[in-house]
C-alpha cells in the first residue's frame, strides 16, 4: 500500500528526515516510537502534504501512485486520513456540515453519488455510537468546547465516516486518561477492516496493548534504526529508548 524510499524532508532549511525507508503493506499496523525530535510527527506531516516541509529526496508512493505529486486533499480523497496530536478548534462549522461535505466529496472522487440526508444522518448515528461520542457533542461545532478526550475521541468519529484505507494516528494517546485512550483504541478497532493500514506514532506501549501493531520501528534523528515485532514496543518500555538506541 504505503512504500517510502530514502526519503529526506526538511523544514526552514533544517534537515528532519535523512533517509526514511518503510514499507507498509495492505492490512498492516505499523508502530513508530522514538524521543521528542526524532521526525515522527514530520514523518506524518510529509506523507499528508503539509507545505511548510520541503521533501529533498526520496520517493513515496501509495497505490502504485506517486503520493509526492499529489495536493493534501487528493490524498484525502486517496483514502488517507490523519488524526492529529492537537485538533484544532473550527468555530462556525457545524459537525453535520462539515462531515456531510468530506465524505460526499470522498465518495464523488470514488464516482459514488452523494448521500442524502436521511442516509447520511442515519450513517452518523451508527459511527457515533462505535466511538461513544455523545449526540450533543456531534450537533455542535468541529471541536469547539471540547476537552482533550473529547476530540480524539471525535476524530475517530471522522475517522468511521470516512473509511480510509490507511490512517495515520499521530499521538493519539496524547493527554487520555485511560478510560478514553481504552474507547479511542477500541473504536479504532471496531472501524478498522481487514485490509486498512495504519500507522500508530506513539511514545508509549500503553496504546498499543489496545491497538496490536504487527510491526514496531524505532524512529531516532530522523532515521529508522530498529525494527521489530509488537514484542519490541515491550522492550523500550522496559529499557527506554536510550539503550536501544545506543545499542543498534
Amino acid at each position: 500500500m504505503l512504500k517510502i524510499t530514502d526519503l529526506h524532508a526538511s523544514i526552514q532549511g533544517k534537515e528532519i528526515l535523512k533517509g526514511i525507508n518503510l514499507t507498509i503493506g495492505d492490512g498492516e499496523i505499523h508502530a513508530v516510537m522514538g524521543p521528542n525530535g526524532a521526525g515522527k510527527s514530520t514523518l506524518s506531516a510529509v506523507l499528508t502534504g503539509n507545505p511548510a516541509y520541503e521533501v529533498t529526496a526520496g520517493e513515496v508512493t501509495f497505490n502504485g501512485k506517486d503520493l509526492l505529486q499529489m495536493p493534501p486533499e487528493q490524498r484525502a480523497r486517496e483514502g488517507i486520513f490523519l488524526s492529529f496530536q492537537y485538533p484544532i478548534e473550527i468555530p462556525g462549522v457545524s459537525m453535520v456540515n462539515f462531515m456531510r461535505t468530506a465524505v460526499n466529496e470522498r465518495r464523488a472522487y470514488q464516482g459514488k453519488e452523494p448521500l442524502s440526508a436521511t442516509d447520511f444522518l442515519r450513517m452518523m448515528r451508527e459511527k457515533r455510537a462505535i466511538v461513544e461520542l455523545d449526540s450533543n457533542l456531534a450537533n455542535r461545532s468541529v471541536n469547539e468546547g471540547f476537552s482533550g478526550g473529547e476530540k480524539k475521541r471525535n476524530e475517530m468519529f471522522q475517522m468511521a465516516m470516512l473509511e480510509p484505507s490507511f490512517a495515520i494516528l499521530d499521538e493519539t494517546d496524547s493527554g487520555l486518561d485511560v478510560d478514553a485512550l481504552r474507547i479511542v483504541a477500541e473504536g479504532f478497532g471496531k472501524i478498522r477492516k481487514p485490509d486498512t493500514s495504519a500507522m500508530v506514532i506513539t511514545h508509549y506501549e500503553r496504546l498499543l496493548e489496545y491497538i496490536q501493531p504487527d510491526f514496531v520501528h524505532i524512529l531516532s534523528d530522523g532515521r529508522i534504526v530498529r525494527s521489530g515485532g509488537a514484542e519490541l514496543a515491550k522492550e523500550i518500555d522496559e529499557k527506554g529508548f536510550g539503550e536501544l538506541i545506543a545499542g543498534n
